[in-house]
């Protein structure tokens, strides 16, 4: 990679990345612009999963709405994602957990950290 694309990306990364992990239950407080005005509008779920790769990072945030499972990825370093508050620290031993899809209710919980 040429050292201006290195320079470009290292000027949109945030200077503090959020700390969560997958498996945490967290809120993303996403920005939503609506017509001429701009609101937030908090997303609570558990991650299932992220991907890395400098500016570029992702995450994937999976919630039960009206009792039907709703995903949304979101960039790391977005300027749309004003802040991710982290509710619960999950216990888990995979790197993407892409098995709660076929779960519902209880059977979808992720054991919390001690």
């Amino acid at each position: 990679m040429s050292e201006i694309i290195r320079k470009i990306e290292a000027e949109q990364m945030k200077a503090e990345a959020p700390a969560f992990n997958v498996g945490d239950t967290i809120k993303v407080y996403g920005k939503i612009k609506e017509g001429n005005r701009e609101r937030i509008q908090i997303f609570e779920g558990t991650v299932i999963k992220k991907q890395n790769g400098s500016n570029r990072a992702t995450f994937t945030v999976r919630k039960s709405s009206n009792g039907i499972g709703v995903e949304k990825t979101w960039p790391l370093h977005s300027p749309l994602v004003e802040k991710v508050e982290v509710i619960r620290k999950g216990k888990v031993r995979r790197a993407k957990l892409f098995y709660l899809r076929d779960r519902v209710g209880k059977a979808a919980k992720v054991k919390e950290k001690k």
